[in-house]
């Protein structure tokens, strides 16, 4: 094998994503091919390969929009850690970003946050992932699932427009690219509430299905969208919800869920992108914001 100085940052192209799932397979991340495909195809992912184990490190960076980009999938396959290929990937799509006149953001686990912290890059609000398990899960009973129903619609085309267009209205971001993408997946379903004040998107991950976006004006309109989409997933479930959101949090624990882990949210530069809105209830997951 090349000395890991002599190992070029490539780009990836679509005949990579098998590579980068193989990644973050081992690492028990969740992301899908239709994930991978995302990266590689709406933003700037790098990889790092030898001859020998092919790609064997990646990182990928997103544009939301103009002023912000977000960095993840930074990620070194475990033969071939602590030989600087992460610091490497990670300058990549920060010049990346900045060269587009982007502020790079990410979240970071409380131990990747000391890293980041390195590097420039300051903490913003911290949320918590919980999962629900397959076996023994706790679904809404009928009555909160109802609920869940008459407060909200499966979304089709026509509501997509104001789905995005909610979305857009809570953060500096412009993630229309990736919710759409979202809607596109044949196994993605989402809802929008009765008023168009909220919705809530489920999507399919290589470990468990994936809750979230959701966006509420209340939090017994998020409790009620939760219940919506619970009720259309028997299996395992990620959630990813801000600290903030102690209603929700409590919800979930009285519908079988613990909590995982945690995250914090970081920017390099610009620090609009580190308040939390009070209308996001969950998020898309670290490796999307």
């Amino acid at each position: 094998m090349a000395p890991s100085e002599a190992l070029a940052i490539e780009r990836l192209a679509a005949a990579d994503v098998e590579g980068g799932l193989r990644l973050s397979d081992a690492a028990r991340w969740n992301q899908t091919g239709d994930d991978w495909a995302h990266f590689i195809g709406a933003g700037d992912a790098f990889g790092i390969r030898d001859d020998r184990d092919g790609l064997i490190a990646t990182a990928a960076a997103l544009p939301y929009g103009a002023a912000v980009g977000w960095i993840s999938m930074v990620l070194v396959d475990a033969r071939h850690r602590h030989r600087g290929h992460a610091t490497r990937l990670l300058a990549a799509c920060v010049e990346a970003l900045r060269s587009a006149g982007r502020t790079p953001v990410l979240d970071a686990t409380p131990d990747g946050a000391a890293v980041y912290r390195q590097h420039g890059f300051v903490a913003g609000f911290a949320f918590e992932r919980w999962q629900r398990d397959a076996a023994g899960s706790t679904r809404p009973s009928p009555a909160q699932a109802d609920q869940g129903a008459e407060r909200a619609a499966a979304v089709d085309a026509r509501a997509r427009d104001a789905l995005v267009a909610l979305d857009r209205s809570l953060w500096d971001l412009d993630r229309a690219t990736l919710l759409r993408a979202f809607l596109a997946r044949p196994s993605t379903r989402a809802w929008l509430a009765a008023d168009a004040s909220g919705f809530a998107v489920l999507r399919a991950g290589r470990r468990a299905e994936h809750l979230g976006p959701i966006v509420a004006a209340s939090e017994r309109s998020a409790i009620a969208l939760l219940d919506g989409a619970l009720a259309a997933a028997p299996g395992a479930v990620f959630i990813d919800v801000p600290m903030a959101a102690a209603s929700l949090a409590a919800a979930l624990g009285e519908r079988g869920f613990v909590r995982q882990r945690s995250f914090i949210r970081m920017a390099l530069g610009d620090t609009r992108a580190l308040h939390a809105s009070a209308r996001a209830f969950a998020l898309a997951g670290p490796e999307f914001g």
